[in-house]
């Protein structure tokens, strides 16, 4: 049996970044940048206002005081979205808006809290007063945003291969990027297979099941930036499974991922069909649980056959398939997020690899992990209660309240 770091280095050796394509801006958040991003414009494009007030030369309020304002004549009311305002005399203020471009001349602005202009400035049309009385000096570039603060022109903002997130997209709506260029998203064909299964909405019959597998891996493969295609289900028969895969490819599938069917079962034909179509690797990885994984191919299209139990497929597919996934489209950051965390309670293994379900808990002094009970691998609700997979290293039998062990994070949320 192979151990799940080999198996893993294995699967990925098989997987490239997908071919890149350009989409709106819009449709961007998640993707992963493929072109490095040099700012054509600075941000901001002109020195602006930060906030409400009055635009002045500092040599005009250097010895203002509540005591002893400096009273100014208003010269100018400078909104936001504003051309380009006359320049600013000396021995006057101009009213501006946070936002609006700054006056020749002007060096500072000085809130509009520290006048004894009290008007509601959002009453739209309202002028400003003919003089203005300022109780506060101001400092050289107090309350300016100038040229470029956030991004110069000619400046390399971003390279390719980063994730882009909120703040990313925001940066090049900033920038005038309405179209960015990204890898595009890998296509992952979904087949559940086996004569027990039946539809989600279907009434069960005796010996029947629901499918399961094929909304929990398709929800798991939207998570990573996937788009699935969903195949249903195979029924035990060569000709049914093999039409499923036929669909795959006439999809433009970039990977099939299969659950059930790959052992040695006398009904398991995933294996004969994918071995006749293309070729297929039969591990048995020394993890728990999902200790058989296949990986192959039909006819060329990279193919996972998971276990069935739906504990097992998950966390086979957390482990060998989301990377896989993630390489595809472009990411390069392919670990899990992982913290270190203190057991509350004393856990058993069998020496393999495991993947145990676990409640973290963040506490002063760092974190702490507690079971979600039941581990079977067709609990499916011990992941419904987890936020974290503690991961038991092989030949690790027993592990002691207190002891620390590393804890993949399901959620962000400790």
């Amino acid at each position: 049996m192979l151990s799940v770091t080999e198996a893993r280095a294995r699967i990925l050796e098989h997987f490239r970044p997908l071919e890149t394509e350009t989409i709106p801006l819009a449709e961007s958040a998640g993707r992963v940048l493929a072109e490095d991003v040099i700012a054509a414009q600075s941000v901001p494009p002109f020195a602006n206002s930060s906030m409400d007030g009055y635009a002045v030369r500092v040599r005009d309020v250097a010895s203002a005081s509540r005591e002893q304002p400096a009273a100014l004549t208003v010269s100018g009311d400078i909104p936001a979205g504003a051309s380009i305002p006359p320049p600013l005399a000396v021995g006057t203020a101009a009213r501006i808006m946070t936002g609006a471009p700054l006056p020749e001349g002007a060096e500072a602005i000085v809130p509009v809290e520290d006048t004894d202009d009290h008007r509601d400035h959002a009453h739209a049309g309202a002028p400003p007063p003919p003089m203005i009385r300022i109780f506060k000096r101001a400092s050289p570039g107090a309350n300016i945003r100038p040229v470029g603060q956030d991004v110069r022109a000619g400046q390399g903002v971003m390279s390719a291969g980063t994730v882009l997130r909120p703040a990313e997209v925001g940066v090049l709506a900033a920038l005038g990027r309405a179209q960015v260029r990204v890898h595009r998203r890998p296509v992952v064909a979904i087949l559940s297979t086996g004569d027990e299964l039946c539809e989600v909405g279907a009434s069960l019959r005796p010996g029947q099941i629901r499918d399961t597998n094929s909304y929990t891996l398709a929800a798991a493969v939207e998570q990573y930036g996937g788009r699935t295609l969903r195949l249903g289900i195979a029924r035990d028969r060569a000709e049914d499974v093999r039409a499923k895969l036929s669909s795959a490819l006439e999809g433009r599938a970039d990977l099939i991922l299969s659950s059930a069917g790959v052992s040695v079962g006398a009904y398991d034909v995933v294996k004969e069909v994918v071995e006749a179509e293309g070729a297929l690797d039969f591990w048995r990885v020394r993890m728990r649980p999902g200790k058989p994984v296949a990986f192959g191919n039909v006819r060329g299209v990279p193919f996972f056959g998971l276990p069935g139990n739906p504990v097992s497929a998950l966390v086979s597919f957390e482990v060998f398939v989301r990377p896989a996934i993630l390489k595809m489209g472009g990411h390069r950051q392919l670990e899990k997020p992982a913290v270190r965390a203190e057991l509350l309670e004393p856990l058993h293994s069998d020496g393999r690899e495991s993947y145990l379900r676990v409640v973290l808990e963040r506490r002063a002094e760092g974190y702490v992990a507690r079971s979600t009970g039941d581990q079977g691998s067709a609990v499916l609700t011990s992941l419904v209660k987890a936020n974290g997979l503690l991961i038991v290293p092989e030949g690790v039998t027993e592990v002691k309240a207190g002891e620390v062990l590393p804890v993949w994070l399901l959620d962000n949320l400790v």
